[in-house]
């Protein structure tokens, strides 16, 4: 039997609902019940982190997006309570000069991971018709508002991932380190891939993608499409990357079929990590590769426990 060292697992996360996507047309959870039902489907098929968006929980407002903290922590507390020591990763991405919601919804959760959307992209679509999909629109991510996320997110303790839509933002990624605007450790790299003016879902672009990052920094791919993504998994998980998928970047398995839950959808990914030859890492074992508290560890006795490895953990303070 192959023995594998934590640094050979892979880490899945469940991208679980997306931005905008309407759950009157697809089984997106938009309620903390909804939440916590797909949070509990996403982990019993693999995932140990759950890369979440919030909505509007009025009647007929679930496709539209929330920044009030309440919300945010009434969605994150039942997805805890579901599963015990998942790692949230909250999404921060907003348009334009207001973001006060997103930092104050970061302050209310205290998430493990979020969402630092790395840099700026004409966030556009065109249909067959040779019209545009929706009004053209520049996805804003400027240095300075780039660098006020970095700095809540160190207030919280939530370690930021790198979200990088197009080489030239992967690029940026080390200028953040090189001119001190993070300085806490390697970054994490999420290699945004599948927006139609960004990266396009292509596994022969990964290779480049690796060259460019720092080295030794942890990466992962967010793969958004149809049946296109699906080998772009792969190479992922044969070159050491970690894996996301869920509902906010596919309805469609490889066979197809529409996946009617993010179960099936990450049941994939960690079937793909193992013909890759790796195994899934657990909430506990993510915790320790992206170093993590422990789940419902005080941050001063998890210090002490990372510090001085027989540090004594009473019984329930691990994930």
């Amino acid at each position: 039997m192959t023995s594998h060292t934590p640094a050979d697992k892979a880490i899945i996360t469940c991208a679980i609902t997306g931005v905008l996507t309407d759950p009157g047309q697809h089984h997106v959870p938009v309620t903390p019940e909804q939440l916590a039902q797909e949070a509990r489907r996403a982990c019993d098929a693999g995932a140990a982190v759950v890369h979440v968006h919030f909505r509007n929980q009025e009647p007929g407002k679930g496709h539209l997006p929330s920044w009030d903290p309440q919300v945010a922590r009434d969605c994150v507390q039942a997805m805890r309570e579901a599963c015990p020591g998942l790692i949230i990763n909250q999404t921060t991405g907003v348009v334009g000069p207001h973001y006060q919601g997103p930092l104050e919804c970061l302050r209310a959760t205290r998430p493990e991971m979020a969402a630092c959307n790395a840099g700026s992209l004409n966030y556009l679509k065109v249909r067959s018709n040779g019209t545009w999909a929706w009004p053209p629109m520049l996805f804003d991510n400027q240095p300075a508002k780039v660098k006020d996320f970095i700095d809540v997110m160190l207030e919280t303790g939530t370690l930021p991932e790198f979200e990088c839509f197009d080489v030239g933002i992967v690029r940026c990624v080390e200028m953040y380190v090189q001119t001190g605007m993070y300085t806490e450790r390697l970054p994490e790299y999420n290699f945004v891939m599948g927006v139609e003016s960004g990266m396009p879902a292509d596994p022969d672009l990964l290779p480049i993608l690796l060259k460019l990052k720092i080295k030794d920094a942890p990466w992962q791919a967010t793969v958004i499409g149809r049946s296109e993504i699906w080998p772009v998994h792969q190479r992922v998980a044969e070159l050491g990357g970690h894996l996301r998928t869920g509902l906010e970047d596919t309805f469609y398995l490889p066979d197809g079929m529409k996946a009617d839950s993010n179960g099936p959808l990450i049941e994939k990914l960690a079937e793909y990590a193992r013909n890759a030859g790796r195994e899934v890492a657990s909430p506990q074992e993510a915790r320790g590769m992206l170093g993590l508290k422990a789940a419902g560890m005080p941050r001063e006795i998890a210090a002490l426990a990372g510090k001085f490895p027989d540090f004594p953990l009473r019984e329930g303070n691990t994930a």
